[in-house]
């Protein structure tokens, strides 16, 4: 059976987070050319979803979800202090653009569990009712080592994860853990990952089978443009040094065969073409902007 593929890229909500925060050890004079700072000194970013259609001949077989992006579960307080600009939940809005409701999705992947990257599978926030887990048919696919870090996080990242998520994902019986080094299940080998703990421990990249060369999500291993520079990593990784190991070996990988990658995090650039110049710097080309379609 041959199977074709659409991709879409999917607008979730978008933030306002501390530019520093955002570029690490990188100077303001450096990362300010990138991404224009407000009085606040906080810069756009998006939370940006990828959807993968299965295809067989003219029917459609599987809608893939590629992470759920913040959402808006965040009460008013909480929407502030992270700099949520949205009230409403835009994720599902997207997918309703598309024709589609949760309800119509078959499998969520999750690069890993942070609230900006797994929050869309809540639904919105209501006084003095608790958000449900939305996506009722849907299979949730996490790594095994994420899972445990989930579940028992270190102090430095213990507020990125929503502990009322992780238990309504534990009681879904729906959700399908990634042993290291080894294929989903539930997707099939077609769809390989690449994994990264250096900004979170089992951070699972998918990457898309294309036949002009693969499509790698690329989570908060390099979560915009401006990322694709081998020295720049953001302050929220765990260990920035093994983080840019890494990324030089995705970019080398993905390069050798002419890979593209979805950005989760950039406001303006969804999908980019890898390119390394002659002194070996990387940056992307070919860009397309978050309404990006691409179908083979």
């Amino acid at each position: 059976m041959i199977i074709t593929r659409r991709l879409t890229s999917l607008t979730g909500n978008s933030q306002m987070l501390d530019g520093g925060a955002m570029f690490g050890n990188a100077p303001k004079a450096m990362w300010q050319r990138w991404c224009e700072p407000d009085e606040q000194n906080r810069i756009r970013l998006g939370c940006r979803a990828l959807l993968v259609q299965e295809y067989d001949g003219q029917h459609l077989q599987r809608n893939i979800l590629i992470e759920a992006g913040i959402g808006a579960f965040f009460s008013p307080e909480l929407k502030a202090r992270f700099g949520v600009q949205e009230e409403d939940h835009r994720l599902l809005e997207s997918l309703s653009d598309h024709g589609l409701g949760h309800e119509d999705v078959d499998v969520v992947v999750l690069t890993h569990l942070h609230f900006d990257h797994a929050g869309g599978l809540l639904s919105a926030w209501q006084p003095d009712r608790e958000a449900k887990l939305l996506f009722p048919n849907a299979t949730f696919v996490v790594s095994e080592v994420q899972w445990q870090r989930a579940n028992d996080p270190h102090a430095r990242d213990k507020a990125s994860y929503i502990p009322e998520l992780i238990k309504a994902l534990a009681e879904s019986g729906r959700l399908e853990l990634v042993p290291e080094g080894e294929y989903s299940k539930t997707l099939g080998e077609a769809y390989p990952f690449h994994m990264s703990s250096g900004h979170t421990p089992g951070q699972m990249l998918p990457e898309i089978p294309m036949p002009d060369g693969p499509v790698l999500f690329a989570g908060d291993l390099i979560p915009g443009a401006p990322w694709v520079h081998l020295p720049i990593t953001m302050g929220y990784d765990r260990f920035p040094e093994q983080l840019i190991d890494e990324k030089r070996g995705v970019l080398e990988n993905l390069h050798a065969r002419q890979g593209r990658l979805v950005f989760t995090h950039d406001p303006d650039i969804a999908l980019g073409r890898i390119h390394r110049d002659e002194r070996g710097r990387y940056s992307v080309i070919d860009t397309c902007d978050a309404f990006a379609t691409i179908t083979a």
